[in-house]
């Protein structure tokens, strides 16, 4: 039954919590009345209402060249070139600004700035962190499909139903399998003793990391008892998990196209024909290693983990299964392993036949993903405590009960059973679930404001802070379903706004009045991110590889690093060097330095909000980095190759970095600077 029952791990509800207004459906909000009618985008009528109820008015609007700067940043994440200002203040049509807008977000490189937000949530990273920090080779695979999901407007609810159960729901769809990666892009002990308890903390991370990022609840608080301070008890904890339980996580799942698997085949099957005296005599000298390398690993795992690998597959059972799961890592056999425990005449001969075997060309792999894959049916209990050692009350698949209004729907209890995640993802991406579109459009305003209308965007709970314009927010939730869950829509909503298009300079009575701009009387002032930062860099010095997509790569760090740390080799090609940063391999024990001083964040848990810090690191960071040095190299040299005349360089100079033209003043002092740059060299050369 979906209903959680009066048992073990069972919590009252409270009639204040029924009433929070993040478990209220979403409604149709009628718009402000009063002097508000005279605007046209109702986000202003709402954001108007509020200022005038405090004596306040929007502030003026910015300038256009402040405005091209900052929407393109936004959506894109690089600065506007000088050109495309130009442009853009010399266009006086009306239909000017939102021409940009639609230029922006068909742009590739929007799938990349917004997709970057998603990849915080996602806790996306390419290693398994802990001790050994293993790589994920397949895990970027999951990155494009972020970039691409973004970039083709995807719906919202496919995207939340693909990241769920795409396995379930889209099975011939590559791309749906690779959208499964989110459940286990969560850090993963894979050579723990105890592969059970790794098993159940992967359970916990996409238990835990599901409800904040899509439903914006800390139900993880709930695993080991009721919540203490929201409406969640034990029980909906682990009824939700039972969603998951059946799950069977692929490391390493082929995930090609059908034409990709048909030519595959194809090659294979005239790669196997020409090879087949090498392999078999291959094969003849491992197997007996092999079988003996197997069986000393084996040895090594539980008496429980040891019969169920010894078990015939048609009469294991479903702990057999998991156990076989969560073992299979500590069996695999490499290559290596097999050569070094051959004898030597063995070795010599297993090298001539590899050496001749490297003399046909054998056939790209398929491309490969970590993804789910449902199993067999699994019993879930609650864990006294979170420990595995200790289950209780069994429990099915159900939603939280302050959120359920489902009731115990037989047939929908029936489809939980049979594809569990699929009814998961379907009641987390329906129009009728309170809080799904409430999180996202919340999400999209924060990263157009620095801050959500509901100013915790991963906490809707009864003891968050509340939304500052509740009448706002239920209005962008019900615009997003209605124009059928797409992201770019409300991106251009937003954008279109006086609200946004505001100038961030605060009057006397707004700083009074709304101090922290609470009331969005003003644009607020924001530091970029590291990504945005270097890639400004990147683009203001003409070296910018804006290739969109594919392997990540390693840019160099600072030696003193990477002494410490043989897990950092750069890239071969130094044109990988100049990537978008978002492309630059996602390690969990050896973050990015340059990111990590701008406070790149902890790919271990979901962030759904960086900090925006202002330390001495960052300023010494811009003053003596090798990133900052080497652009600024290129930078000037492009400057020089573009002009002709000291007052043309400082002109262009001024314009490629802050995107307009030098004050007097700074004009002037820039000339000071170049004379005594001059007159220095002189002096060395005399």
């Amino acid at each position: 039954m979906l209903l959680p029952c009066a048992q073990l791990g069972a919590k009252s509800i409270t009639e204040r919590d029924r009433a929070h207004w993040a478990f209220q459906p979403v409604q149709r909000v009628a718009l402000p009345a009063g002097r508000a009618e005279t605007i046209r985008n109702p986000i202003d009528r709402f954001v108007l209402a509020r200022l005038q109820t405090n004596r306040l008015e929007l502030a003026p609007r910015a300038s256009k060249e402040q405005l091209i700067r900052r929407v393109t940043f936004d959506l894109l994440g690089l600065p506007p070139a000088p050109e495309e200002i130009d442009a853009f203040v010399k266009d006086t049509s009306a239909s000017a600004y939102e021409k940009l807008i639609d230029r922006l977000l068909a742009s590739p490189h929007y799938g990349e700035r917004w997709g970057r937000h998603w990849l915080d949530l996602a806790r996306f990273a390419e290693t398994d962190g802990f001790e050994h920090d293993a790589v994920r080779p397949h895990s970027w695979r999951y990155r494009d499909y972020v970039i691409n999901s973004f970039n083709t407007d995807k719906p919202y609810d496919r995207f939340i139903r693909e990241q769920i159960a795409g396995d379930e729901l889209f099975p011939r769809n590559p791309e749906a399998l690779i959208a499964t990666s989110f459940n286990l892009l969560g850090p993963d002990m894979v050579d723990s003793a105890d592969q059970v308890q790794r098993r159940h903390n992967t359970l916990n991370d996409m238990t835990d990391t599901t409800a904040l990022v899509f439903l914006g609840q800390t139900l993880g608080c709930a695993r080991c008892h009721n919540h203490k301070s929201e409406p969640f008890s034990q029980r909906d904890y682990y009824q939700m998990q039972a969603f998951f339980m059946p799950a069977k996580f692929q490391r390493d799942l082929a995930v090609p196209t059908a034409a990709e698997r048909a030519a595959h085949e194809v090659e294979m099957t005239k790669y196997n024909a020409a090879t087949e005296a090498q392999r078999k005599q291959i094969e003849a000298i491992e197997s007996p290693h092999r079988k003996r390398l197997h069986a000393e690993k084996l040895a090594k795992l539980s008496e429980e983990a040891q019969l169920a690998h010894q078990t015939p597959k048609d009469k294991r059972t479903v702990e057999m299964e998991n156990q076989i799961q969560e073992t299979a890592e500590l069996l695999k056999i490499t290559s290596a392993e097999l050569v070094k425990s051959m004898p030597a005449d063995e070795k010599a001969r297993h090298k001539a036949l590899s050496d001749e075997l490297k003399k046909f060309p054998r056939p790209a792999p398929l491309p490969m993903a970590m993804a789910l894959q449902n199993g067999k049916p699994a019993r879930t209990f609650i864990l006294g405590r979170g420990d595995y050692n200790d289950p209780r009350d069994e429990v099915q698949p159900g939603f939280p009960e302050i959120l359920n209004s489902r009731g115990a729907d037989g047939s929908f209890t029936n489809s939980a059973l049979r594809t569990p995640r699929s009814a998961l993802a379907n009641w987390i991406a329906s129009p009728d679930n309170p809080l799904t579109a409430r999180v996202m459009v919340n999400r999209i305003w924060q990263h157009h404001f620095g801050r959500g209308i509901a100013p915790m965007p991963s906490e809707f709970g009864t003891r968050a802070e509340p939304p500052t314009h509740p009448e706002l927010l239920d209005w962008l939730a019900g615009e997003f379903i209605a124009r059928g869950w797409s992201i770019k829509q409300m991106h251009k909503l937003v954008l279109l706004s006086e609200t946004y298009q505001q100038s961030s300079r605060a009057s006397a009575q707004a700083l009074a009045r709304d101090p922290e701009n609470k009331m969005f009387s003003r644009q607020n002032h924001l530091r970029l991110e590291g990504e945005a930062i270097r890639d400004s860099l990147l683009v203001i010095s003409g070296r910018l590889n804006a290739k969109v997509g594919g392997p990540s790569v390693l840019p160099p760090i600072p030696p003193d690093i990477t002494s410490t740390s043989k897990n950092w080799t750069p890239s071969a090609d130094s044109a990988d060097h100049t990537r978008r940063s978002l492309y630059i391999f996602a390690r969990r024990n050896l973050r990015f330095p340059f990111l990590e001083v701008f406070d790149a964040p902890d790919s271990n848990l979901s962030c759904p909000e960086r900090g925006r810090s202002t330390t001495a690191p960052q300023s010494l960071t811009l003053l003596n980095s090798d990133e900052v040095m080497s652009a600024a190299k290129a930078t000037a040299a492009r400057v020089m190759k573009e002009t002709k005349s000291p007052e043309q360089q400082i002109e262009r100079a001024f314009r490629l970095t802050i995107g307009r033209g030098p004050s007097a003043k700074e004009h002037d002092l820039t000339r000071e600077f170049l004379a005594a740059c001059s007159s220095r060299r002189k002096e060395a050369h005399s």
